[in-house]
This record gives structure tokens, C-alpha cells and sequence, in this order.
């Protein structure tokens, strides 16, 4: 859905017909032309032809009812994953942004997987409009876009920035700045832009651990900074936009959670508003999730020392719910099927 070709293809009719089009994809949530009842019948069925709404995809519901994970397949045949969430008073979306990820993270499924490129602005639009249609039918809407799926999005920053742009507008989802949270592995130099361009959208660092040799273990793009710097950035961002961040733990047994490890994690947050978010690993195969009760003595560890802590509840592991693992299983069949 290349809404450039849309322009091109309506180019030669009335100025008004775009914005029609536009409404009909982005607030009518329509997926065949022929309901476009504006537009004229014969330019109904040559955008079926020339600019089909269609989005190839499969889901993956969890057992619980509160996650849905869709498969979306692109022009090209890649594929890549988002996933519903849906709470008491929210449906948040987790957006990829590029195809696999070249950070090559070791607990990361998506890691796993090597980097094949980034997303369009359309292709990233397309995840959230999937699932706005789907919410349609339950007279629900997405409230909340976090790019937290396949892909560091701050190495597609252009893109990203370009797709929020079109889903908070009027003719797109008119979804509001603090709608959007961006998840970084800590790109230092983006972060700093970001906080120039887009002060209101929400932070989060998936920080993981805060001793550097263990973090290159698990993040080998760590080997271009060190934890001094990303401190020293994440506080620039703070003063800069005086916003609350998140700090994403993965909490992996025997790896960066042990007592000394919320001691150390405790220090290196000294000074900074934010909040940790402790989340249980969904296995990929390399390493091994820290029992319930490990993470109830590391939150403890950091609330007496005056952070604020919160546990993520874990959901979706029956669907295969860390980033990657769907689209990663499907390339894994295609080799044993070729």
C-alpha cells in the first residue's frame, strides 16, 4: 500500500478525490474499493485493480484472549510481525519497523534472524491499519502505537517519524503525540534527535543489564559506546523533554539478575525519572527466564532504593510472542520445505 502510488494513480482527477480516498482507507477502514461509495464506479474498479486494499496476513491468537499476533506478508514475500494487546481500557499495537534486525541481540529471536532491510512508511502504517479493522467490527479502536516489534526503529528514524506523522493526522488515525513509544536498544545519537524532533512521544530503553561486558554479550552493537555515554545521552534526553522514560530489564536466569545486579542497576538510574519495567523472557532457546520468585526479590532490591518499579505481566508465549519467533519459525519451515 504505497499511498504515493495513490496520488499517482488519482493524478488526473479532481483535487478532492485524494482526500476521499484517504478517508475511505484510514477512517472508513475499507478493504475493497467497490465500497467506496464517493468515488465514481469506473475509479473504484481501477483502484481495485491498480491499488488493491488487500493486507496478506495470518494470526495467532493466545489462549488467554489478550494478545493477537499477525503475520504480514509484503510485497517482496518477507514477512513480518505486529501484535494486538489488548487491556481493560486499551488496545496497544506492537509496530516492526524493519525487516529481522542487524543488532543481533542473543536473546532476540528477531536477532536470530539477520537484517534484510527496512520498512516503508507505508508498510509500517499498514500494521496498525490491520488491526484498526479488525477492532472495527468490536466498535473498538487502537489507542496506543508502540515500535517495539521487529527491528531497532531508531535505525529507521526517517520512516518512523514519517509513519507517526501520517497516523496522528486528521486523514490518517488521528491518534495523539503520547500515543506513540519508541523502543530503542540506545542508538545515543538518535535519541538526541528524537528529543529535538519529537519531544512528546515516549522514550523506552531496553536497557537489559548495566555492566558492560555483560551487555556486549547480549547486545554486540553495544561494543560502539559504553554505559558511561548512554547514561550521560539519557540524561541530556531527560533534561531536554522533561519526560518520564522507560526502562526495559529482560530478566534472564544467571545473567543479570541477581541482587548485585539491581544494586548496580539501582546506581546507574541514580538521578533519572523513569520507571523499570521487569520482564519475564519468553525462552528462544539461548537462555533461560528467572523464576518469579528471583524477580520478586530484584524488584524489591530496587523499590527500597527508591525506583519505581513494574512487572510486566507475560503473555503470548503459546503464540510464539517474542519479537521475531512467528516470522522466524516461518523461515525456518520454507527451508525445510525447499
Amino acid at each position: 500500500m504505497d499511498l504515493k502510488k495513490l496520488e499517482r494513480i488519482l493524478a488526473d482527477q479532481p483535487a478532492f478525490r485524494i482526500k476521499q480516498a484517504r478517508h475511505f482507507i484510514f477512517n472508513e477502514l475499507g478493504n475493497d474499493w467497490s465500497e467506496a461509495t464517493t468515488l465514481p464506479p469506473l475509479l473504484r474498479q481501477k483502484l481495485n485493480q491498480e491499488f488493491p486494499l488487500n493486507i496478506e496476513s495470518e494470526f495467532h491468537k493466545s489462549k488467554d484472549g489478550q494478545s493477537i499476533k499477525a503475520l504480514i506478508t509484503l510485497h517482496d514475500g518477507l514477512k513480518i510481525e505486529t501484535v494486538l494487546m489488548s487491556h481493560a481500557d486499551r488496545e496497544s499495537v506492537c509496530v516492526s519497523t524493519q525487516v529481522g534486525c542487524a543488532l543481533a541481540c542473543t536473546f532476540c529471536a528477531t536477532g536470530q534472524m539477520g537484517f534484510k532491510r527496512n520498512l516503508q512508511v507505508d508498510e509500517i502504517v499498514l500494521q496498525v491499519l490491520l488491526w484498526q479493522r479488525r477492532l472495527k467490527k468490536q466498535q473498538k479502536k487502537v489507542t496506543n502505537v508502540i515500535f517495539m516489534g521487529m527491528g531497532e526503529p531508531l535505525l529507521n528514524y526517517d520512516n518512523l517519524l514519517e509513519a507517526i506523522k501520517i497516523m496522528r493526522s486528521e486523514q490518517g488515525f488521528g491518534l495523539g503525540t503520547r500515543r506513540f513509544s519508541i523502543s530503542t536498544i540506545g542508538i545515543v545519537d538518535k535519541i538526541l534527535k528524537l528529543a529535538d524532533d519529537e519531544p512528546e512521544i515516549n522514550l523506552a530503553l531496553s536497557l537489559h543489564v548495566s555492566k558492560d561486558d555483560i551487555r556486549k554479550m547480549l547486545i554486540p552493537f553495544h561494543e560502539n559506546y559504553s554505559l558511561a555515554e548512554l547514561r550521560q545521552t539519557m540524561l541530556e534526553y531527560l533534561k531536554k523533554t522533561k519526560r518520564k522514560i522507560m526502562i526495559e530489564y529482560i530478566m534472564i536466569d544467571g545473567i543479570n539478575d541477581s541482587i548485585h545486579d539491581a544494586r548496580n542497576l539501582a546506581k546507574w538510574l541514580k538521578n533519572m525519572i523513569c520507571v523499570v519495567n521487569l520482564i519475564p523472557y519468553n525462552q528462544t532457546g539461548v537462555y533461560k527466564p528467572t523464576p518469579m520468585a528471583q524477580i520478586k526479590e530484584f524488584k524489591k532490591v530496587l523499590t527500597e532504593r527508591g525506583v519505581e518499579v513494574t512487572e510486566r505481566y507475560k503473555m503470548g508465549e503459546d503464540i510464539a510472542g517474542a519479537c521475531g519467533q512467528l516470522a522466524g519459525q516461518n523461515i525456518e519451515k520454507n527451508k525445510k520445505l525447499a
